[in-house]
Order: structure tokens, then C-alpha cells, then sequence
């Protein structure tokens, strides 16, 4: 795990900078010292970390992907002085920046949430890092129950979230702002464009909008290109191709060599958003078989799940439209078969420890197996759908709009996406009705409303099969219970219940309830993201999600409601990017969606390990913790794995934090050493009780 960390202590208490003098990061680079000093930890790239300083006291640092030249980071520094910060998080890739001018520190988060920025009250002053367990290890941080609660009952909510962690005491800066810190005290600013949620972004015209999205895409991928010309190669071998190994398959050969082939890869099998990304970077740079000029194609990844038989069609069909992209002279194709051993829930006892829980925990095997057999720099689709597509809530925008008519087509699809019924004939209406209602309701009573059902119990109409007009009618409210709310207790149901309560008050107006959905759903993918990151890393290999990025999220804002809600809008809209890069002839099929295979793997994966899942509730933290009753976990992973009708999404949830729990009681050590370091690392007392709830 990568993560700088840094504090501002201050300007007078010399106890505090003795303090703070004998405490140091293990396994940290120095960047710059007292008396605010910053540090790099992990194992961060030359090109991944650049310092720009114009005086002793008037310096930035820069972290991860970022296409800024040196020359456009002096002049960004020089435009800080005055405290401006949105230019700093304008320049292309994924990336965080560190200003210092006299004792003021500036630290920028992202908009989408992948690049987060903890803080903590310390030493008199204030600590700061992109990683949240390093600072609970510097305070000796208690575990947040009440933190782990809100994540479990409605883990898209950020009324209940908050600015928490799982960690007491470490808080984390929301998307969008950055954190300021003079003297050792702390103050959060936003530097996002738009200056309020209540005012609706600007869209351009269709055409225009996606023109922008796709100069966006190739900036993005550009900027990840030239980061990969100057990586170190793993294997010392300058970023060739070594060709075939007789006797062994791609992933086999990746796994001998402790590590992914050098160069630049992509999925195939993740969907449209990660084959257009791999279109994009075969194809921005001059002659077919040429990378950079390395002479090294592209590898494209395609994931070949060979268990799930429901999902075989899918499969098949997925299969061609891969095959046929990569007969593209810029490809080399990489088929990774996969078996029982790859399925969701697999070799769950050897992973290693993320710095918060995830649902990616339960699938992190099944994402290593298929990193595995890609490249040192390696593209990924991730936060597509959350910037592309429409939230259901914004059919209730467009009825704020009074654009009714542009209703028709969304409801018309939805109408026919389960098939043919005796009730289709009605969804138009009630699909409507639902929007209509939301659009109507208030963001306090809204609010107040799921309060109300999480203390009452009232999961029934919570979609639990999977079906599309379900899944929308549920999502047209403006908070809503998570699927692993059902099995929580009632005192954790209460403990969330009362912070909905408490923000259904704080923040009676907040503008548009699509739009403010559409932002959440974009930072709880991209927090998942990053534990996937950490859960299913490879070494010397780096995931790059350009969805993600500051300017990718910005330019995807800025599409019309009117476009987003379209049936098949994300196809057309990364056909249109592909179009306008110069890659036209995709085959039949691209862009087309199915949840089936997932579905599928999941319940296999389950079927398979409930004996490992059921005796892993036998003693659960969580039931220590008092957020759920061991019997109930147990009887609901029975009837998953029978069969049963049920959120497999809320499963997976308490299995991952229930095996993060685990983990992160089972380390040894901490982040820090030094004379005057923490004597216990966090949580190492143990779980809260029952009782502290």
C-alpha cells in the first residue's frame, strides 16, 4: 500500500515538536522536514511522486498519475500562493497535491472519492495522510462501531456516514474538497466548479458534452502512457515482449515471475468502459505494433469463467466480441480460464489487510487471478457506470425540469427489460408516479422517512431479485436502506436511524435529489475501488481507472439528463468517444450489458464456501460488536446457498467486514516507530462491546 502522511503542528508548544520530532513512518522517504513535515511510504514510482519548491517556504508535492509538466506545476504553485485550488486538481490522471506556503498546508482530495485524505487531531496539532489505519495507529484509535453500522445499513448514504471512518477520531475530507491547515488548525474547503448542490450543473449540447467527455478519456489515457515509457521494467527486460514460454499459459508465466509482464494492459471481458479504454491506448500513439515506440502491443485481458453454466450465452458471446477487437494489430489477446478456484468467496483466510472494509474483499482472488496475467501499468473500467449512466433519481430532475416527455424511452425500456407480464402494461405509470413523488418530496422528510424505516424494520419492498423496475422504483428516494440492513440488529439499526435523524434536520435544502444520488453512488464505487486496489494488488503493477478522474467526472457532469437517461446512453456515448478517436468497425453486440455471469458467480462462490462462511459466524466480531446476531447470519448464508431468494450484495457486505475485523485484529505492529511512538496500534484492545453502542 502507497500513502504519504504528514502533520502541522503549532507555531508554539516546543513539548508538541519533540514530540512529534521522534516519531517517523516505517519505511518512509522524506520529502521535507520541520516544522511541517511530509513523508512518502510504499513503494512509490520516480515519476509518481515530484517536488517543485520556489523557496524554503513555498513548495508543492505532487502523488500518483498527473500529466501536469514540471513547468505547469512551478505556475501552479506560484497561482497557489493566493489560495486558489481548483487549477490543482485540473491537470489530467489520478493524483494528490501537497502545497506549502509559509505554514500553511493545502492537501486535495478528488471529486469522485478514489484518492482520499484522512486527518486526526495530534500532538497539539493536526496529522494528515491519504491512508486512514496509519493515523488510528498514530492516536491508538478505538474501533467506530457506530461508523461500521452506518456503512452495513446504508452504505450509499452519506447522511449517515458522515465524515467518519471505521477508526475513532480519524476523519476523512468529503469529495471535492481539500483540507487546509494553518498553524495546526484545520479547515476543510471545497474547490468543486459547481458552488452548490441546489443549483443544477451546466450541460451543454449532446454532441458538445461528448465531445468533451472523449477529450477527457484520451488526456487520461495519455497521461497514463506517459507515466508506463518511464516505469522500471520488473523483469529487466526494457518493456519487450518476451513472447511465448512453451509449456506454460499467460497466467502461469505471470505468476512464475512473481508479477505482470511490463508494458501497458487492459480488460476486455470488464465490459464497454474498459474495452474502449484499451482501444483508446492502443491507438493514441503512431504505428499499429508500436507502444510509445517500445515495439509492444497492447495485452488485452479477457476473463473466461468456466464454472457458471447460467451464464454461458453471456460468456460465449463475450468471448467473440473480445476475439474480434483484438484481431486489432495493437493487441496481443490473453484468454485467463478460470475455475472454482477463482469464484467469489475464495481463499478468503490469505488476504491481505486494507485500510477499511469492502464488498471487493469477497472477489479479491478472483480479480488477483485475472491481474495476474496482465501488464506492470494495467486499465480498468471501474466508475463507467456511475458517471455515464443515469441514476433513476434523476427522472425525478427531469420532472423538476418539466421534462416530462424525455420520460417516455426510459420508462418504455424499463417496461420491457423483465420481459413480458401481465403487470408491464402498468410499470410506465408507476415508474412515473414514483418520480414524480420524489420530486416532490422535501430532502428532510426524505431523510426522515428511511429513519423511520430502518427503526421500524421495513425491508420488504427492497429489491431482493434482481429485476430493473424493482431496482429503479427502490432507487427513487433520496436515502435508502442498504441490503445488509435486514440482518443488522435493532440497536445498530437505531444508532443509524438517529444519525439520518440528526442530518434530515442539519440540512433541510440540498438541491436535487438525482444529482445527489448519482454523487454518492460515484463515491461509494470509487471507495470500493480502492480497497479493491489493496485487496487484490499485484507486485509492480498499478490499476489505472480513468473514470475516476478529476476531469473525466467534470466533462461526464456535464452531459445532459436528457442524453443520461436514454435507453443504452453509456453504449452510445463511448461509441461516439471510439468514433471520434478513429476506431469506428466494433463488433455486433458491443456495448451491451448483462449482470447475469456476476450474478451467477456469486451464487456459485457461495454455494461452495457456506460451510467455510457459516463456521466463520460462529463466533463473529460483528456479533461481539452487537451490529448482528450470529444465528440469523448463519440461517440467511443456508438459504443463499439453497437457493433462496435474497440480497446477495447484503451477504457479501457482512462477510467483508467481518473478515476485515479479523484481519485488522490479527496484525502485528504498526505504522510507526521512534522513541515517542504509539505503544499499541489501533484497536488493539479489541472490538467495542455491545454495550457502547
Amino acid at each position: 500500500m502507497r500513502w504519504l502522511v504528514g502533520w502541522s503542528s503549532t507555531a508554539t508548544g516546543p513539548a508538541a515538536k519533540g514530540e512529534s520530532r521522534n516519531v517517523l513512518p516505517v519505511g518512509a522517504h522524506l520529502l521535507w522536514g520541520d516544522p511541517d513535515p511530509l513523508w512518502a511510504v510504499g513503494d512509490w514510482r520516480p515519476d509518481e511522486v515530484r517536488v517543485v519548491q520556489a523557496d524554503p517556504e513555498t513548495r508543492l508535492a505532487v502523488f500518483g498519475v498527473c500529466g501536469a509538466t514540471d513547468d505547469q506545476l512551478r505556475v501552479g504553485l506560484f497561482a497557489a500562493r493566493g489560495g486558489a485550488l481548483r487549477h490543482l486538481t485540473a491537470w489530467p490522471g489520478s493524483y494528490t497535491v501537497v502545497v506549502q506556503v509559509g505554514r500553511r498546508l493545502t492537501v486535495t482530495g478528488d471529486l469522485a472519492g478514489a484518492r482520499p485524505v484522512f486527518h486526526t487531531p495530534w500532538a497539539g496539532g493536526t496529522a494528515y495522510a491519504t491512508a486512514a489505519l496509519p493515523l488510528a495507529d498514530l492516536v491508538e484509535a478505538a474501533l467506530d462501531v457506530g461508523h461500521l453500522a452506518a456503512l452495513l445499513a446504508c452504505p450509499d448514504a452519506p447522511e449517515a456516514l458522515g465524515a467518519g471512518t471505521p477508526y475513532e477520531g480519524v476523519r476523512r475530507i468529503p469529495p471535492g474538497h481539500a483540507l487546509v491547515l494553518r498553524g495546526g488548525s484545520c479547515d476543510i474547503t471545497s474547490f468543486e466548479p459547481a458552488a452548490s448542490l441546489a443549483v443544477a450543473a451546466p450541460q451543454l449540447a449532446p454532441d458538445q458534452a461528448v465531445d468533451g467527455v472523449r477529450e477527457a478519456l484520451v488526456e487520461a489515457v495519455r497521461a497514463r502512457l506517459a507515466v508506463a515509457r518511464h516505469a522500471p521494467d520488473p523483469e529487466g527486460r526494457d518493456g519487450l515482449d518476451p513472447g511465448p514460454v512453451p509449456g506454460m499459459g499467460p497466467a502461469e508465466r505471470r505468476a512464475a515471475r512473481g508479477g505482470p509482464a511490463p508494458g501497458i494492459g487492459a480488460d476486455l471481458s470488464g465490459g464497454s468502459a474498459s474495452a474502449t479504454l484499451a482501444l483508446l491506448a492502443a491507438g493514441l500513439p503512431g504505428r499499429p505494433g508500436s507502444l510509445n515506440g517500445r515495439g509492444e502491443r497492447l495485452l488485452a485481458v479477457t476473463f473466461n469463467d468456466l464454472v457458471t453454466h447460467s451464464g454461458q450465452m453471456y460468456r460465449e458471446a463475450e468471448l467473440e466480441r473480445a476475439r474480434s477487437i483484438a484481431e486489432n494489430p495493437r493487441l496481443r489477446h490473453v484468454v485467463v480460464a478460470a475455475g472454482e478456484e477463482a469464484l467469489p468467496y475464495a481463499d478468503l483466510e490469505n488476504g491481505p489487510l486494507t485500510d477499511e472494509p469492502g464488498p471487493s474483499l469477497i472477489t479479491a482472488a478472483r480479480h488477483r487471478r485475472r491481474l495476474l496475467a496482465g501488464s506492470a501499468d494495467h486499465f480498468v473500467g471501474q466508475g463507467a457506470r456511475q458517471v455515464l449512466d443515469a441514476h433513476p433519481a434523476r427522472l425525478a430532475d427531469l420532472l423538476m425540469d418539466r421534462r416530462r416527455r424525455h420520460l417516455l424511452r426510459p420508462v418504455t425500456a424499463l417496461a420491457k427489460a423483465d420481459g413480458p407480464s401481465a403487470q408491464s402494461v402498468l410499470v410506465p405509470f408507476t415508474v412515473y408516479r414514483a418520480a414524480r413523488k420524489l420530486a416532490r418530496t422535501p430532502y428532510g422528510d426524505g431523510v426522515a422517512e428511511t429513519a423511520r424505516r430502518l427503526l421500524e424494520r421495513q425491508f420488504a419492498d427492497e429489491p431482493v431479485t434482481g429485476g430493473a423496475v424493482n431496482a429503479s422504483l427502490a432507487a427513487l428516494t433520496w436515502c435508502r436502506p442498504g441490503p445488509a440492513a435486514r440482518w443488522l440488529t435493532g440497536e445498530a439499526l437505531a444508532e443509524v436511524s438517529v444519525r439520518l435523524s440528526e442530518a434530515a434536520t442539519r440540512s433541510p435544502a440540498v438541491g436535487r435529489p438525482g444529482e445527489r444520488r448519482a454523487r454518492a453512488a460515484l463515491t461509494r464505487q470509487a471507495a470500493d475501488h480502492r480497497v479493491l486496489e489493496q485487496a487484490a494488488e499485484v507486485r509492480n503493477q498499478r490499476l489505472h481507472a480513468p473514470f475516476l478522474d478529476n476531469q473525466v467526472v467534470l466533462a461526464c457532469r456535464a452531459l445532459p439528463d436528457t442524453l443520461r437517461v436514454q435507453p443504452g446512453a453509456r453504449a452510445s456515448v463511448l461509441r461516439a468517444v471510439l468514433s471520434g478517436a478513429g476506431v469506428r468497425d466494433l463488433p455486433p453486440g458491443w456495448g451491451a450489458t448483462s449482470h447475469a455471469t456476476h450474478a451467477a458467480a456469486v451464487r456459485a462462490g457461495l454455494r461452495g464456501a457456506v460451510g467455510d462462511l457459516v463456521q466463520l459466524f460462529d463466533a463473529p466480531l460483528l456479533a461481539d460488536a452487537g451490529l448482528v446476531e450470529a444465528r440469523v447470519v448463519r440461517k440467511a448464508l443456508r438459504s443463499a446457498a439453497e437457493g433462496a431468494v435474497l440480497p446477495l450484495d447484503g451477504l457479501a457486505e457482512l462477510v467483508s467486514t467481518e473478515l476485515w475485523l479479523r484481519r485488522l485484529l490479527a496484525r502485528r505492529g504498526t505504522c510507526w516507530t521512534g522513541t515517542s511512538a504509539p505503544r499499541q496500534r489501533a484497536v488493539a484492545g479489541g472490538v467495542v462491546p455491545r454495550a457502547s453502542l
